[in-house]
């Protein structure tokens, strides 16, 4: 017994198209202005089927952002131990944002909107402090201090800090490097926080 191929458009299949096509949409209408009826309809899915994928229209823009968050948990788990926890937070963080050349243009419509639409700042709060706790229990179990205190508390936030601000940089020039403003960033961190360096 086969089954009829459905006629029509073929639905999205995946967290990363629906989330593609809903950035198309904020382009062209604008983030407040679009609904999720619109979404699900470009992406020939019912609004049913959408909420499977995402549990809100705020959600969009990050795509399959906890498949992110795993990768790079894992990636600092697989780095030897004997590298010194700036430097693997680097390795990191810069790896995290590595995209493919084909991804680029959606990665820069997806933080313009993060960065800028009210909405969508009020709700990454809740996205950066996954993203901090990742870098916070790293920095925990190297230093051997509870997750909670304040040494891997101040990493996580500083380099979510100095994250943004390459971010913001990137998003001015659209010739601009995102994981060369990356690295500079980070590495100013090297001297900014070096007692030495104050001598």
């Amino acid at each position: 017994m086969t089954t009829q191929a459905r006629l029509g458009r073929a639905p999205s299949t995946s967290q990363a198209e629906l989330s593609h096509i809903a950035l198309q949409l904020f382009v062209e209408h604008g983030f407040d202005a679009t609904t999720i009826d619109e979404i699900a309809a470009r992406a020939g899915i019912g609004r049913r089927t959408f909420f499977r994928y995402f549990p809100s229209k705020n959600d969009l823009p990050w795509g399959d952002f906890e498949h992110l968050l795993d990768r790079m948990r894992q990636y600092l788990q697989d780095l030897p131990a004997s590298l010194p926890l700036v430097e693997a937070l680097r390795a990191a963080v810069i790896e995290f944002n590595r995209f493919p050349a084909a991804e680029v243009p959606y990665h820069r419509q997806r933080m313009e909107l993060l960065l800028n639409v009210p909405t969508l700042v009020a709700h990454s709060t809740l996205r950066y402090a996954s993203w901090r706790q990742v870098v916070a229990e790293f920095a925990a179990a190297r230093l051997g201090v509870p997750e909670d205190s304040l040494q891997p508390q101040a990493i996580a936030w500083t380099y979510l800090a100095v994250s943004l601000s390459a971010y913001e940089q990137w998003l001015k020039h659209d010739d601009a490097d995102l994981i060369a403003l990356l690295d500079s960033a980070i590495g100013m961190l090297d001297t900014t926080f070096d007692s030495r360096s104050s001598r």
